[in-house]
């Protein structure tokens, strides 16, 4: 299991990779058992009211969560570039330019990058 974490304007967001052989989770719309690496990690977006209040850059933003979307990968390398991406996506949805985004990269308890 590999944990992709982005953080930015005082906020956090982690998802997990899941390596071949590792059991993902299962539900609707997961990707086939057959790839060999699974991300999942959750999606918001920001609205005018309702939803979760989260600090950002010193300013009260409204999220509303969407179900994680499961996406499957290849490779190693695919994967992990498909992770960054959607963290810095959902930093963008926010408000926060994706280039503000410190990635992390995690595996069994030792950063990467």
């Amino acid at each position: 299991m590999i944990l992709i974490r982005g953080r930015a304007g005082g906020t956090e967001l982690t998802g997990t990779l899941y390596e071949r052989g590792e059991r993902a989770p299962s539900f609707r719309g997961a990707p086939d058992e057959d790839a060999a690496y699974v991300w999942v990690c959750d999606e918001f977006y920001e609205v005018d009211s309702g939803g979760s209040t989260q600090l950002v850059d010193g300013r009260e933003v409204n999220l509303a969560f969407e179900s994680p979307m499961p996406r499957g990968f290849d490779t190693r390398e695919q994967a992990l570039e498909g992770a960054k991406e959607h963290v810095r996506t959902q930093f963008a949805r926010i408000g926060v330019d994706p280039s503000d985004v410190e990635l992390e990269v995690e595996k069994d308890g030792e950063a990467d990058e």
